[in-house]
């Protein structure tokens, strides 16, 4: 293989955030390694998008999950990319047209943290403490669990949000536990959620490279570093999704585990002011994974009407 070479790199578009270029990097460790290319093959491109632009609003007044992948897609059909690293849990359940999603890193923990200067867990809160957070998913995890607690909006990256503890804005936040470690943030204090407390969001932990449908030369570079694993898992959990319709304003939580050739596949939708939440649960083959997503959707929209995921008004 002639290509890549350090005179015409391998481009590898992603977001800007320390995370994000955590996420690039591995990429390319990874591609280097496997192809035995110097890292000078591969060249990180950092591309700022509407979501990053925009953190003063929360992301259902400013669109869906487009608005973390957009310019980076739109880099990646021009040509001015090759390939794009996404966080998964952040993706849409369809690509743009000639873009395809078929490359997996091994998944990080895909639990959420509890975060607090303070320490300890969130049963320890005290009543009326305000935790932040800009996920509608967990907003309505927290409130139907803690209606005691206020809740605030909390956009950023990771050290955005703990400035934003520092200073007082809130008394707790949370944070994957996939992105903590994938920074080596070990001296943010951090109480895992076990997944039967509080379920986390459909791909969270995962990250996936996007490149152009025709691009044969680079799926066969992207092609060694795929882990099989992860993409059974997301198989089920994006199916699932996809039957949901879900976006960044539906707070939807899905997860799915193997053990041995068995795959289960655990849901929550819950009412975005957190006043009602439905959970269920399927399990049954790996090869069977997308059907099992489908699945569990059909069973968890049966419970609620047309109207469920609508914001309530005062």
């Amino acid at each position: 293989m002639t290509w890549p070479t350090p005179d015409t790199p391998l481009k590898i578009g992603t977001r800007g955030s320390p995370l994000a270029l955590a996420q690039a990097n591995e990429t390319r460790d990874r591609l280097a390694a496997t192809a035995g290319l110097p890292h000078e093959a591969f060249s990180v491109v950092a591309i700022k998008t509407t979501g990053d632009r925009v953190i003063d609003r929360p992301l259902k007044e400013i669109g869906g999950k487009g608005l973390f992948t957009r310019e980076i897609e739109e880099a990646l059909t021009s040509g001015g990319i090759d390939i794009a690293v996404h966080s998964m849990k952040d993706m849409p359940t369809e690509q743009p047209p000639g873009l395809i999603l078929d490359t997996y890193l091994p998944r990080e923990d895909p639990h959420d943290a509890f975060v607090s200067l303070a320490g300890g867990a969130l049963v320890d809160l005290a009543r009326g403490s305000t935790v932040g957070t800009s996920s509608l998913r967990r907003r309505a995890q927290l409130l139907h669990r803690r209606p005691d607690l206020n809740v605030v909006e909390f956009r950023g990256n990771v050290q955005t949000r703990m400035r934003k503890l520092h200073e007082g804005v809130a008394d707790a936040t949370f944070l994957a536990v996939a992105g903590l470690n994938r920074l080596g943030a070990d001296d943010i204090p951090r109480r895992p959620i076990p997944s039967d407390e509080m379920l986390p969001a459909v791909a969270q932990g995962a990250i996936g490279i996007e490149r152009r449908a025709e691009d044969h030369r680079t799926a066969e570079l992207l092609a060694a570093i795929h882990d099989r694993r992860t993409g059974e898992l997301l198989a089920a959990e994006r199916a699932y999704l996809a039957r949901l319709d879900g976006s960044c304003e539906t707070p939807i939580a899905g997860l799915a585990t193997i053990d041995g050739d068995r795959l289960r596949l655990r849901g929550e939708i819950l009412r975005p002011d957190g006043s009602e939440a439905h959970a269920a649960e399927v399990a049954g083959t790996i090869p069977d994974g997308p059907e099992l997503g489908r699945r569990l959707a059909e069973e968890l929209l049966s419970r609620v009407d047309a109207h469920f995921f609508d914001w309530r008004t005062a």
